[in-house]
């Protein structure tokens, strides 16, 4: 039964240390998991094959034995001291080298090489080493330019994706041409998620890599504390983006990871589309700035449309995003309020 998919498990969270990772390891406490490993950029390096096979290595070995550097120590852990089967090894692969679209023009071979190296040796070790299940998250940069909107799965073909996340997404996407291949010619049970961009609490606030809503929202709070007129964003405002609340998307995630077995793609987003200019008026508003919104039409405004077919995740596996979007941005700007005196 469902409710019982975690008993046994261990689980290995990449990128578990991150904005995404930090809540997919709380709920899985929450669902009775204690037994989680989270490896860390200064013990394995995803991008390099033969410190994959070490973190396997050490994930396949007892919990008395296993390495304590691959366990996060605010979370409960389970006092268990089994032998584990690989089979009993269940992969969520967050980790990636991302950022807005500053970053992204900036960095476009970083991001197509560490991507796809992680992703392809990751998954292609886990079926070398029999491990149960691997649920690979993918990126909506993985859609095309001109997709229609809502975006079906279906539609992931049709066209080449916008092309300042373009290595990116096409990195990323190579883990849904993986799965596919893997499950067809070895039987290795993996499934490709794709999240539209999140947002939420202990999110990444730093304005040179930070996505939208971060960005904004911290521009707003110190332009309004200095006392400036006018504030500039990015493009004209015209593009229009979904969002999905971070714990909705951990939620998404798990439930997926429990209940789906397939390596179609499967979009995981909130459904609602919104304008960057009515976001970017709604976060002033939210904040309280007081002075004047400017547009800089000199940068560009990435991917004209974006927004998701969610009919496919509520079908195959019964997820649907549950937090309002308001309440989600209310409870995002009262985080940075809170905490950004520890935000560099």
């Amino acid at each position: 039964m469902t409710e019982n998919f975690w008993n046994g498990k261990r689980v290995i969270v990449t990128g578990g240390a991150g904005f995404l990772g930090s809540f997919i390891t709380r709920k899985l406490v929450e669902r009775g998991t204690g037994d989680i490993l989270v490896p860390q950029i200064e013990n394995y390096d995803l991008t390099d094959h033969i410190s994959i096979k070490q973190l396997y290595a050490d994930a396949l070995l007892p919990t008395d034995q296993c390495p304590a550097h691959l366990r996060p120590a605010n979370l409960n852990q389970g006092p268990s001291t089994f032998n584990l089967k690989p089979e009993n090894l269940v992969v969520i692969h967050l980790a990636a080298h991302v950022g807005g679209i500053g970053a992204n023009r900036e960095h476009p071979a970083e991001f197509f090489y560490d991507n796809l190296m992680m992703g392809v040796e990751l998954m292609h070790q886990a079926w070398k080493h029999g491990i149960g299940k691997f649920t690979a998250l993918g990126t909506v940069c993985a859609y095309p330019k001109f997709t229609p909107v809502p975006f079906k799965e279906e539609d992931l073909w049709m066209g080449y994706p916008e092309e300042t996340n373009a290595p990116y997404g096409l990195a990323k996407k190579m883990m849904l041409v993986q799965s596919q291949s893997y499950r067809e010619q070895y039987g290795f049970n993996s499934i490709f998620l794709l999240p539209v961009n999140l947002y939420g609490p202990r999110d990444n606030f730093n304005l040179a890599s930070s996505h939208v809503i971060p960005a904004l929202i911290r521009k707003s709070i110190e332009a309004q504390e200095r006392g400036e007129m006018e504030m500039v964003a990015w493009g004209d405002g015209s593009p229009t983006r979904e969002f999905l609340y971070v714990e909705d998307a951990a939620d998404g995630i798990l439930t997926a990871t429990e209940k789906y077995n397939e390596s179609e793609p499967v979009n995981l987003g909130s459904g609602n589309e919104i304008s960057i200019k009515d976001l970017t008026e709604m976060i002033i508003h939210l904040t309280g700035y007081q002075g004047r919104l400017i547009w800089d039409t000199s940068k560009p405004n990435g991917q004209p449309r974006r927004g998701l077919d969610v009919t496919r995740a509520r079908e195959k596996f019964g997820w649907q995003a549950r937090t309002p979007f308001e309440d989600g941005m209310k409870r995002t700007i009262e985080w940075f309020r809170t905490n950004r005196d520890k935000i560099r």
